[in-house]
């Protein structure tokens, strides 16, 4: 019984180490394996709450933020023709640099000695102005002349009337004077002759009294004339008086009409003057027309016209300049779904062509070989191709754009959005939805809100 107990115990004990044996190493196996599978559900359902930063990609290209900084082509204001260059393609020049030298090919400006004889023509019409001025200074003086002597003639002629009044006057008291001696006379010749003829008185008395009553008679006759006479001098001043007036009124009229004429004749010749000197500027800037000058500096990247002798339109291209020392930007496009996502001030990574990076667009923060840049202007009208166009400078904050890097390399943008979690990401891109539209900050503000 022992023995077979033995045998029992030693064959259960054989049968379960063998067991145990034979068990040991698929069951290891399969915890090892159920832990691992265990740790990558649970690193893969961590993994999904990792944060992940939307972004919308779309290219562009380096330009100038600036207008006047950007690539521009040199114009010829004036048609000529290439007489000389003075610089090359890639040269870098300043402002106010002659670039070409060319010549007239119309035949009004044929003439080396235009600008002469045109200001020639300007100094002679300025003379002639002159001289029509000092015309009429000179009738100014007169008409002054003659309206202080008219005040003075006037006046002699209004005391020659006075004059004439008072001997009208005077005259007249004579002439009755002499109206009443002669009837006094008449009455005395009567009394004599009537005592003559009573014996009263002699005839020599009588005789007497008959010459002074003659003499009476001649004075009366005197009085009448020189009142006569006195009466015609004050017409005589009256008239005197208006013909002052009416001279005085017609050399006036005269001297005006001179002076009117004068003036006009200054006025033309000053407005044919201005016409002159305008012309003269013009032709002036014209000849400074003639070289055509670097409008900036900056490095000259393409001769449009070449060669010499060759004959340029007025406005036709010439050359074309890069601008030096511009701020740089990045002109991207995009779509109008991603449109409203952007905002003046939202961040951009960018790899620029030439230079190498790693890029992990969700994450940012373990990118490599890019640069920042900050949005700088958003047109509000979409372009021929339906995009709408974004500028972006770089941003002050991070590593400084590459020095080398010029006007037109190309660039691939990728604008910043929100950070959302890496499982709501995968759900968004497997939906076909667009990225948040409103901020953390204005969910947040939503939230509170509510």
């Amino acid at each position: 019984m022992i023995g077979i107990s033995k045998n029992k115990i030693g064959t259960d004990f054989s049968f379960t180490g063998f067991k145990s044996f034979g068990m040991t190493i698929p069951k290891d196996e399969s915890k090892k394996r159920i832990r691992i599978l265990l740790s990558l559900l649970i690193g893969t359902f961590l993994f999904l709450f990792l944060p992940w930063t939307q972004n919308v990609r779309t290219k562009g290209f380096v330009t100038a933020l600036r207008p006047d900084q950007r690539p521009q082509t040199v114009h010829s204001i004036i048609a000529g023709r290439i007489e000389k260059w003075y610089v090359a393609e890639g040269e870098y020049v300043q402002k106010g640099d002659t670039v070409l030298m060319i010549s007239e090919i119309k035949d009004d400006y044929f003439d080396p000695l235009l600008l002469d004889r045109t200001r020639l023509q300007v100094d002679a019409k300025n003379l002639s102005a002159k001289s029509y001025f000092e015309k009429v200074r000179s009738l100014e003086i007169q008409i002054q002349a003659l309206k202080e002597n008219n005040v003075l003639r006037i006046e002699q002629a209004e005391n020659r009337l006075k004059m004439a009044e008072l001997q009208v006057t005077s005259d007249s008291i004579r002439f009755e004077q002499s109206k009443v001696n002669f009837k006094v006379g008449v009455d005395q010749l009567k009394r004599a002759e009537t005592l003559y003829k009573e014996g009263l008185r002699s005839l020599t008395d009588f005789e007497q009294r008959e010459l002074r009553f003659q003499e009476v008679q001649a004075s009366l006759i005197a009085a009448e004339n020189k009142f006569l006479q006195s009466i015609n001098a004050r017409i005589a001043a009256m008239i005197e008086l208006n013909a002052i007036d009416n001279d005085f009124r017609d050399k006036m009229a005269k001297a005006s009409a001179d002076m009117y004429e004068a003036m006009s004749s200054q006025y033309d010749a000053e407005a044919t003057a201005t016409k002159l000197e305008n012309q003269y500027s013009n032709y002036e800037v014209r000849t400074g027309f003639r070289h055509i000058l670097a409008p900036q500096e900056g490095y000259i990247t393409r001769a449009i016209q070449v060669g010499i002798g060759e004959t340029i339109k007025e406005g036709a291209e010439i050359i074309s300049i890069l601008p030096g020392n511009a701020q740089l930007a990045v002109e991207m496009y995009v779509a109008p779904v991603d449109f409203p996502l952007l905002r003046i001030g939202n961040r951009v990574r960018f790899i620029f062509d030439g230079w190498p990076a790693i890029v992990f667009s969700g994450w940012p923060q373990i990118t490599n070989g890019t640069f920042g840049g900050v949005v700088q202007a958003i047109d509000n009208f979409a372009g021929p191709d339906g995009n709408y166009r974004v500028l972006v400078v770089e941003d002050p904050e991070e590593q400084s754009w590459p020095n080398a890097l010029r006007i037109g390399s190309g660039a691939e943008g990728i604008a910043l959005l929100n950070d959302v979690p890496l499982w709501y990401e995968i759900w968004r891109q497997l939906n076909g939805f667009p990225p948040d539209y409103y901020t953390s900050r204005e969910k947040a503000e939503n939230r509170k809100e509510k």
